[in-house]
Formats: structure tokens, C-alpha cells, sequence
């Protein structure tokens, strides 16, 4: 069975949330210390441990709510970070966490064929979107965070340059 279109989109997932280079989620999160795990830039609303959370449980809101029986809801983050929170590493435990969900929508999207792209599928929100678009927004959505968790970090730790840049 050919199915390209399913094999580039998956192929950008991966990337966006693992890939090698400053761009993934994860990546972005490698060098973030404990101590910059819960910090917020002054004025800022946003911790890196809020935009792990949130990330981790949109994958978790779109796979379940696209793909599943629809059930969860954003009420039931609050059980999951304490969970998460209590535990010896908790920068550990989210970035599992947050794998965990990566892990559970790609298998979902690797079910599809390239005809079932552009089928109707239901969001969170309780709007029907194209199934392309679902996988769309959340390749966005971890490169839109990585960005976000990058800044933050270099922020907390006084480090806002690229290698072989100059400040």
C-alpha cells in the first residue's frame, strides 16, 4: 500500500517533536535545568514546566478526541501534574510523559491511509476538522513550543546565543 502523504507527515512529526537539530521539542528540552524547569521571565506567565504540560496534553486532547472515544478533557491535566510534579525528577517524568503521548498519536496517524486524509475528524473543541489539518496543527504545535521552551531557557540561563553567533 502507498501512502506518501501519511509517510511525509509522520516523517515531520517526528522531527518537530525528536528531531536531532535546535528546531524539536525535545531537543529544545535537553538543556533545561532543574532549576530553569518552573521559572518564569518577569512578567511572564509561562513557565518551561507549563508549556511541557500543556504540550504533553494537547497530544493526549487531539489523539483521543480524533482518534478515540473523545473523552478527555483539559480538567483531567490537573491529576496528571500532580502526579508528575511529586515525583524525584520531575523533568524526567514529563519529558516521559510527554513521549508517551507522542508515542500513543503517531501510532493513530501511522493507521492512516492517504485517502483518510482528507476525512472530517473530531477536535476538542467540538468543531469537525480535516484530518490533515489535526496533523498539521500539531506539527505546529511542537514547533511552536520548542521556540518557546528555547527562549525561556536561554532567558533563565543568561544564554540567548547560537553556536557561532555572537551576542
Amino acid at each position: 500500500m502507498s501512502r506518501p502523504a501519511v509517510d511525509a507527515m509522520l516523517y515531520l512529526l517526528d522531527q518537530a517533536f525528536e528531531g536531532d537539530d535546535e528546531h524539536s521539542l525535545l531537543a529544545n528540552l535537553r538543556n533545561v535545568r532543574p532549576h530553569d524547569w518552573a521559572w518564569r521571565p518577569n512578567g511572564g506567565s509561562r513557565s518551561i514546566r507549563a508549556i511541557v504540560r500543556h504540550a504533553g496534553w494537547a497530544k493526549r486532547m487531539y489523539n483521543d478526541h480524533a482518534f478515540g472515544p473523545a473523552t478527555a478533557s483539559w480538567d483531567d491535566l490537573a491529576s496528571v501534574a500532580m502526579d508528575l510534579d511529586g515525583r524525584r525528577d520531575p523533568v524526567g517524568a514529563y519529558r516521559q510523559w510527554l513521549s508517551e503521548g507522542q508515542r500513543a498519536l503517531r501510532e493513530s496517524l501511522a493507521a492512516l491511509t492517504d485517502a483518510d486524509l482528507p476525512g472530517m475528524r473530531r477536535t476538542h473543541w467540538g468543531e469537525m476538522m480535516e484530518t490533515r489539518r489535526i496533523i498539521a496543527v500539531m506539527i505546529e504545535h511542537d514547533l511552536y513550543h520548542a521556540g518557546e521552551v528555547n527562549h525561556i531557557r536561554a532567558l533563565c540561563q543568561s544564554d540567548g546565543t547560537w553556536p557561532g553567533s555572537t551576542p
